[in-house]
């Protein structure tokens, strides 16, 4: 069999290109997130994008549709809490993840008829997704990954000393309220690649990876960025091949990544 073969699936395709973007644009922005110990947002919003999912089924919308502001909404929130409450970050995600969890379970629960579409999304199914979550998540994921590479310096400055950043003239809150509005939009377009239950994997593990191995901060997001594309991509491949779950296989692919960089960095 021809490996090469598979390139002419377009649902295959279509994955490759989805994944792709996600990937770089999850990788990149977890650099941001690890370094300023907020990789647990992810999760947290990954727990809110249930609820607000299963919402959208239970009003008969698209869920991607309601799932994106719901989530942007969250995730200001969280940032809020932690401003306003003076709630440390790790508790304020706690409280918006656990009620977004809840409200996905009640309304589960209530309606009967949409629980095998919730389990789709639960655990991702990358292989069947469609030409207008391919173009959303491509568009999405570029003009984030523009408006990132636009403020870098002042990503730069809070990622280290966000109190110097700030009395250098940088302004910390609009940049913070960017870092959270893009963290929702990336949990929401992984979705479709790796489930709400795996998305948190994408915005941490490249990064981890790549934080072992590089020797300065543009580097270790270029290499996260390379480890979190190909992890998509030979997942697909991977997945297609012995049929497993391609979300859990893109998974199972970046820790393997992580396990030999770990390996690496004990030798050197």
């Amino acid at each position: 069999m021809n490996l090469f073969n598979v390139f002419n699936y377009v649902f295959i395709q279509k994955a490759l290109i989805t994944g792709s973007f996600i990937a770089i644009l999850c990788s990149s922005l977890g650099v941001f997130l690890v370094l300023r110990r907020l990789s647990l947002i992810g999760d947290g919003l990954a727990h809110v994008s249930f609820g607000s999912i299963a919402l959208g089924l239970f009003l008969g919308f698209y869920p991607i549709y309601i799932a994106i502001p719901v989530v942007m909404i969250s995730s200001i929130l969280i940032l809020k809490l932690v401003e306003k409450a003076n709630i440390y970050g790790d508790a304020a995600i706690g409280i918006i993840s656990s009620l977004g969890i809840a409200a996905g379970v009640i309304l589960a629960s209530i309606s009967n008829g949409f629980n095998i579409d919730l389990f789709s999304y639960l655990f991702g199914n990358i292989l069947a997704i469609s030409n207008n979550e391919m173009y959303l998540s491509v568009l999405l994921s570029l003009i984030v990954i523009i408006i990132i590479i636009t403020y870098y310096n002042d990503l730069f400055s809070i990622t280290f000393d966000e109190e110097y950043a700030k009395v250098s003239g940088v302004n910390t809150k609009k940049i913070n309220h960017f870092l959270v509005l893009f963290t929702a939009i990336s949990v929401i377009l992984a979705i479709k690649v790796v489930g709400t239950m795996l998305v948190s994997a994408l915005l941490i593990i490249p990064p981890v990876t790549s934080l072992q191995i590089s020797k300065g901060f543009k580097s270790s997001i270029w290499i996260s960025v390379i480890l979190s594309a190909t992890s998509v991509i030979l997942g697909i491949f991977i997945s297609y091949y012995i049929d497993i779950p391609t979300g859990a296989t893109i998974v199972l692919v970046n820790l393997a990544f992580f396990l030999i960089s770990f390996v690496i960095k004990k030798i050197k």
